[in-house]
C-alpha cells in the first residue's frame, strides 16, 4: 500500500450532512462526498492486511483494497476502472448499501474502519463528474435475444451485462418508469433518481430496449415471451409483504411501507397522486425496525407528522455477547439518519390490535394496543400486565417481505419454488426447472440488500451468456 502507517495516522472520516432541521423541509439526498484529500486519507488506512476480509465481507467482492490505495494515490481514473470490474452502479451502492465490507474491515477489529463506502461514493462521483462512465458498446452481435423481467438492480445489472456481452436484451418493467425499488421504494432523501436515468441512457446506447407498463403475466403473456426469446430472466422483486393479522387489520390508515413510500417517489418526480397517503399532523406508528422501516420514519418527518414511533418485535440489540465474531456482520443497534431527525424506538414489542374511533371517525385507526414480550431460549412470550394503547392515526407495516408475488407470471411459467416460495435456482446456472428461463435477484434469494441483486445479475449474465453460445468472458 502507498501508506503503510496511514491507519495509525488518520482517523476514519464520516461524510458531511445537512443539518438535521433543514433537510426534513426537502426531498433531496443531504449527504456529500468526501473531498479529494479526504477520500486520499481514507485510503491511506487501509491497512495492507495480507488478507483482505472486506473483499469476501463485499457480496460482490468489490477489489477494495486496491482502489483505497488508487485514491490515496489519487489515480481516480484507474480507480473508477477497478470498482466498475465488479460493480455496474456504485453509485447506488455508495448511497444505499449497510457496507458489510466495513464490518468485515481488519481495522474494525480494535479500531472504526476504512470509511470504504464513502471512497466509493467519492470515486463514482467524480467518474460522473469528469466524463469517464460511458457506453460500452459490443463490437459483435451475437444475434440472440433476452427478455429481462424486472428492472430492480438485479434486472439492470443483467440486462447491461448482456447488452456488453452482444445480446438484444429487452427489460420488461411493470410500472411506469425503469429502476424498480430503487426507483418507488428507496426514498429521494437517500437517493436521488437522475442517477438512474443516467444509466438508463448508458444502457440504452449499449443498446438494451426499455419497455414500461409491461406486467408480464398480467398484460404481457408469458408464453409469449417464451416462443418470442432465447432465454428469459425473471429478475423481479419479493414483493409480497409480510402482513399483521390482529384484530382491526381492517381499519382505514392500516397501510403496508410499500403503499406509502411509492406515492412520496411518484410526487416527488411530479406525478398527482389522488387520495396519497400522508403523515401530516398524525400520529404515526411504524411496525418494523429495519431499512424500509427507517425510510417510513423519513418520510413522515418529511411530511411533518405529530409523532412518529418505530416499534420492533426482536429484543434491543445492546448485548456485545449475542454478536458474531468478527469479520461477521453484527447485530448492534444502529441509527439512522432518519432516527435522528426524530422518532421514539421501542424494542420487544408485539402487537395485539388496532383499534377503531367512534362517530364520524368510525372505521378508522384511532390507537394501537400493544404488549411487552420477553424472549428467552429463542422463544417469544408477553410479559403479564403490560398491555398498553398507544395513539394511532397512520400505522404502517414495515415487517419486511415473504417472497415473489405468485399470480400472474410465475404460475403462467409453472416453475418450481424452494421451501420459502422464491423461484428455485441454484447460485452456478441460475437455471428454473423450465427450459431457457433463468433467475436472479430476490425473486431467486429473498428479500436481501441492492448489492445483492447486483451480484446476482452480474452472475446470472454470465450463466446466460454461456446457455447462448457455449462459453462468456463475462466476470462473475
Amino acid at each position: 500500500m502507498g501508506k503503510v502507517t496511514g491507519f495509525m495516522e488518520y482517523e476514519r472520516l464520516t461524510e458531511a450532512a445537512e443539518d438535521k432541521g433543514t433537510r426534513v423541509k426537502h426531498y433531496r439526498e443531504f449527504v456529500g462526498h468526501l473531498s479529494d484529500e479526504q477520500a486520499g486519507q481514507q485510503g491511506a488506512r487501509c491497512m495492507d492486511c495480507g488478507t483482505p476480509f472486506c473483499m469476501s465481507g463485499c457480496p460482490i467482492n468489490n477489489i477494495i483494497p486496491d482502489w483505497n490505495d488508487l485514491v490515496y494515490k489519487q489515480d481516480w481514473r484507474a480507480a473508477i476502472d477497478t470498482l466498475h470490474s465488479t460493480n455496474n452502479f456504485p453509485e447506488f451502492t455508495g448511497r444505499v448499501c449497510p457496507a458489510p465490507c466495513e464490518e468485515a474491515c481488519t481495522l474494525r477489529i480494535n479500531a472504526d474502519p476504512v470509511g470504504i463506502k464513502s471512497i466509493e461514493h467519492a470515486i463514482i462521483d467524480k467518474a460522473w463528474e469528469n466524463g469517464w462512465v460511458t457506453p460500452q458498446i459490443p463490437k459483435v452481435k451475437t444475434g440472440k435475444r433476452v427478455a429481462v423481467i424486472g428492472s430492480g438492480p438485479a434486472g439492470l445489472a443483467c440486462a447491461q451485462q448482456l447488452a456488453r456481452a452482444g445480446h438484444d436484451v429487452v427489460l420488461y418493467e411493470k410500472n411506469d418508469r425503469i429502476g424498480g425499488l430503487l426507483r418507488y421504494g428507496i426514498p429521494d432523501f437517500k437517493m436521488e433518481k437522475h442517477f438512474i436515468d443516467r444509466r438508463i441512457e448508458q444502457m440504452k446506447a449499449e443498446g438494451v430496449e426499455f419497455r414500461t407498463n409491461q406486467n408480464v403475466g398480467v398484460f404481457v403473456p408469458a408464453k409469449k415471451l417464451l416462443e418470442e426469446y432465447d432465454a428469459v430472466v425473471l429478475a423481479g422483486g419479493a414483493e409480497t409483504p409480510r402482513d399483521l393479522p390482529v384484530p382491526g387489520r381492517e381499519l382505514a390508515g392500516v397501510h403496508f411501507a410499500m403503499e406509502f413510500l411509492p406515492q412520496q417517489n411518484k410526487v416527488v418526480a411530479g406525478d398527482k397522486i389522488t387520495n396519497q397517503i400522508m403523515a401530516t399532523g398524525k400520529h404515526v406508528v411504524v411496525i418494523g425496525g429495519g431499512d424500509t422501516g427507517s425510510d417510513c420514519v423519513g418520510t413522515s418527518n418529511r411530511h411533518g407528522a405529530k409523532s412518529i414511533t418505530q416499534f420492533e418485535l426482536l429484543g434491543k440489540p445492546d448485548d456485545p455477547l449475542r454478536n458474531p465474531v468478527w469479520p461477521y456482520w453484527p447485530t448492534r443497534l444502529r441509527t439512522s439518519s432518519s432516527h435522528e431527525e426524530g422518532a421514539q424506538r421501542d424494542w420487544s414489542i408485539g402487537t395485539k390490535a388496532f383499534i377503531g374511533g367512534e362517530g364520524d371517525l368510525s372505521g378508522k385507526i384511532k390507537a394501537l394496543k400493544y404488549v411487552r414480550l420477553k424472549w428467552e431460549g429463542g422463544k417469544m412470550s408477553e410479559v403479564p400486565g403490560t398491555e398498553q394503547e398507544i395513539p394511532a392515526d397512520l400505522v404502517l407495516l414495515a415487517m419486511g417481505f415473504l417472497g415473489p408475488t405468485q399470480k400472474g407470471l410465475l404460475e403462467q411459467l409453472g416453475v418450481e419454488k424452494d421451501q420459502r416460495s422464491n423461484v428455485k435456482a441454484d447460485t452456478d446456472s441460475h437455471k428454473t426447472s423450465v427450459a431457457k428461463v433463468f433467475a436472479a435477484g430476490d425473486m431467486r434469494r429473498g428479500q436481501s440488500l441492492v448489492v445483492w441483486a447486483i451480484r446476482e445479475g452480474r452472475q446470472c449474465a454470465r450463466a446466460v451468456d454461456e446457455f447462448l453460445v457455449g462459453s462468456s468472458d463475462l466476470p462473475r
